[in-house]
């Protein structure tokens, strides 16, 4: 297991259990990773080498699946502690991993867990009208067939006509969760739709293998575009004292351009990002108004190292994070991760982990299964030290199964990338950011710099 070099790491007693009675092992290959220790920038060297985690089962356990419970517990803890450390040190670039993550918008659609960024967003969404989320999950459903050699045809028809069926027979239902001032949107949609499935089934019937998931595409495009029309309100009240920090009270989707150095195939690239509101108000607004800042634009890349692609860390000695032009501290935001089962008041959980309260077994509806899945940086002792520093995760299938990630509940995930994941595989240290901009959203975006600036110029009227 790991030794305890730093405060990154977990401790013997976070891994192991007393009274053992079975034992499992783990083998887990890391890197080597470096950090700062001193004032003096003295790099100090930390090697994670190969080592066996051991999972003990209490005497009092009995059977097999306790022992897979502690096992599957001790090997979370082991990686959490691992890749807290990748999250958070400095890398060297001895080492460098390979990823095998599928792109585009019909990876894991239907997978289970789901893996598609676009289908998680969709998922995310505060709604509860049960045709259009059949008619979701009926397309969603289509990917499956798609993996069959040649296409399954009957799947893809059922799907199709099941999704025609509900649009065209519970058009009333539909709209009755539309918000009122979108009413002529979704209606527009909702027509688009049907004519878009009646096409579909043409091309179903033509067997048309090449057509399909192009149609697929179309289809949910819209189905996503009815569902958030469904959104009437913010869904819950942010609690004192969050309520005064820039906030994302909806969504928002941000362009990301990057310079690549050294590559003789690619010299400029553009990812975009959604960023989500309605489960992440405080991080994505905080996110949102350091991009309207101008924070992150001409910042290098400052880690990428087969795990994760990092930055947003100040050039400036001795600072971490963003320092407040006002108040000149670092401004800091919590922890704030939203359970898929919540409490009464329907809030994230803010300041602490999900290990931290209890819900060793919740989900957050923001998790970490999609290539490119966004989320921010922090110190691995202090759960609300996050400041400007973001990450996004490269799926690895070992270290980080969907489903069973071991950084779900325990960072807050605020966004994914939805279009240019490929650029991630390309992006190294050193590489530039040459701008980030809001392209939609940007009126989502409360107690933000315009905001400041509009009051600035009222007081000094």
């Amino acid at each position: 297991y790991a030794r305890r070099k730093s405060e990154y790491c977990p401790t013997d007693n976070e891994i192991t259990r007393t009274k053992p009675r079975v034992m499992m092992a783990l083998s887990m290959f890391a890197h080597r990773v470096t950090f700062d220790t001193k004032p003096q920038a003295k790099l100090a060297r930390v090697c994670v080498v190969r080592r066996t985690t051991l999972a003990r089962v209490n005497a009092s356990d009995t059977g097999p699946n306790s022992a897979l419970t502690s096992f599957t517990e001790a090997v979370k803890r082991f990686g959490a502690g691992l890749l807290a450390s990748v999250i958070i040190a400095r890398p060297s670039t001895a080492f460098q991993s390979e990823t095998t993550s599928v792109f585009g918008d019909l990876a894991g659609l239907e997978a289970n867990p789901v893996t598609n960024a676009r289908a998680l967003l969709r998922n995310a969404l505060p709604i509860d009208n049960k045709q259009i989320r059949d008619v979701q999950r009926k397309l969603e459903s289509i990917s499956d067939d798609l993996r069959v050699p040649g296409v399954r045809f009957s799947g893809v028809e059922s799907s199709v006509s099941g999704a025609y069926k509900i649009v065209s027979i519970d058009t009333a239902k539909i709209l009755a969760s539309v918000a009122p001032e979108k009413l002529n949107d979704g209606k527009s949609a909702l027509a688009q739709l049907q004519r878009e499935l009646e096409d579909f089934k043409v091309i179903v019937n033509n067997k048309d293998k090449q057509e399909v998931p192009y149609a697929q595409q179309r289809a949910l495009a819209l189905v996503g575009q009815i569902e958030e029309d469904m959104v009437k309100e913010f869904p819950f009240t942010i609690p004192s004292p969050y309520e005064a920090a820039p906030l994302l009270k909806g969504r928002a989707t941000v362009e990301v351009e990057v310079k690549v150095k050294d590559n003789a195939s690619l010299d400029t690239g553009i990812m975009t990002i959604i960023l989500d509101g309605y489960n992440a108000p405080v991080t994505a607004g905080n996110f949102v108004d350091l991009v309207q800042r101008g924070f992150y634009d001409g910042m290098d890349i400052q880690r990428s190292d087969g795990f994760v692609i990092q930055s947003g860390k100040p050039t400036a000695k001795g600072q971490d994070g963003f320092i407040d032009p006002i108040s000149r501290k670092e401004r800091t935001i919590p922890l704030e991760i939203m359970p898929k089962m919540k409490d009464k008041d329907g809030l994230p959980v803010y300041e602490f982990t999900f290990e931290d309260v209890g819900k060793y077994r919740d989900e957050p509806v923001l998790p970490f299964n999609a290539f490119g899945t966004l989320a921010m940086a922090r110190r691995e002792a202090e759960p609300n030290s996050a400041s400007s520093q973001f990450f996004f995760l490269l799926k690895e299938s070992e270290l980080t199964p969907s489903g069973t990630n071991i950084l779900d509940g325990r960072y807050s995930v605020f966004g994914y990338v939805v279009d240019g994941q490929e650029l991630l595989r390309e992006l190294k240290a050193g590489d530039v950011i040459q701008s980030m901009k809001v392209v939609d959203g940007a009126e989502n975006l409360v107690n933000g710099l315009r905001d400041d600036m509009l009051s600035a110029s009222e007081s000094s009227t």
